[in-house]
């Protein structure tokens, strides 16, 4: 394997957003509804981990597939723009899009466009030069990229997912959950069935470590050979809580940077914590990403005073 060229690779989770703000996320029954300026955000979810990486100062490859179209060369204009080094294949469907509702409090519903093929996969031709020359590979689940798992497995190369709100059963994740070394996913759609989810992961998989992020209540961890999870509290912004889009994307660039830096298990969630409050202090998705030297001075501020 050729000397790593890359601290992370990500590979998928390219798209456009429009964020639509209501005052509740439960709408009345008529046939429209004012709301503020709505506006077009590049987003998705490896999109926000790409950027959150780069802006973490790791040296960072997104690679995807794209459309030959308005949303497209937003995107291409987006990542010229930020120095984020992106590369794609183009995609005949277009490029995804996603319409996400915030309400009031911060709080969304994402209706996620998910217009690739279900047979569309990244060329081997493509892919293989990037990950041969990657530290980590970060997968997201866009089914394109699920026959990459061999290769990945056959050079060694670490591996991340993140699940998002897997039901613990539905097959399009499992490839993602039982083949990837850490596994994120959200609480929301296992909650009371956290603990037996994760123990499957593990148990069934390759996970070294499996992450349950769990907003405003934290996160839970298991490391393999554990029994049961332990519960870490979430981190309290500093600021505001206005949108709580790519919170989750934010986690996971601080989680992976820690944990490339050697950090223990605590030190990364802590990191992942700050990164997914300070991401929830800003409106729109993945408009800004925390650095190092700020998630370092939010990170002590978190740990709270040094014992003697």
């Amino acid at each position: 394997m050729a000397e790593a060229a890359y601290d992370v690779l990500v590979v998928g989770g390219a798209g456009v957003d429009t964020i639509v703000r209501v005052g509740s996320l439960a709408l009345p029954e008529a046939d429209s509804l004012p709301v503020p300026p709505v506006h077009d955000y590049v987003g998705h979810t490896g999109n926000g981990v790409a950027l959150g990486c780069h802006a973490l100062g790791l040296t960072t490859k997104f690679i995807d597939f794209l459309g030959d179209d308005l949303q497209g060369r937003m995107v291409l204009e987006n990542y010229t723009e930020r120095g984020l080094d992106f590369s794609h294949v183009v995609s005949p469907h277009g490029t995804p899009r996603g319409v996400n509702l915030v309400d009031a409090r911060g709080r969304r519903f994402s209706f996620y466009d998910s217009r690739h093929a279900p047979d569309l996969r990244l060329p081997r031709d493509f892919y293989l030069p990037f990950v041969e020359r990657a530290r980590h590979v970060h997968m997201s689940i866009t089914n394109h990229n699920r026959d990459m798992y061999a290769d990945l497995e056959r050079l060694g190369v670490g591996t991340s997912t993140d699940l998002h709100d897997w039901d613990g059963e539905e097959p399009h994740h499992l490839d993602y959950a039982l083949r990837s070394d850490l596994v994120f996913l959200s609480a929301a759609a296992v909650h009371g069935r956290e603990a037996s989810v994760m123990r499957r992961i593990a148990g069934d998989g390759r996970a070294r470590l499996v992450v349950a992020m769990d907003g405003a209540d934290g996160c839970r961890v298991l490391a393999r050979g554990e029994a049961e999870p332990r519960h870490f509290p979430a981190v309290r912004p500093e600021r505001p809580v206005v949108d709580t889009n790519g919170a989750g994307d934010s986690f996971v660039a601080a989680f992976l940077h820690t944990r490339l830096g050697g950090g223990s298990v605590e030190e990364c969630v802590r990191a992942g914590s700050v990164a997914g409050a300070f991401a929830c202090t800003s409106a729109g998705t993945h408009t800004e990403f925390v650095d190092a030297a700020t998630l370092e001075r939010l990170s002590r501020a978190a740990a709270g005073p040094a014992v003697p």
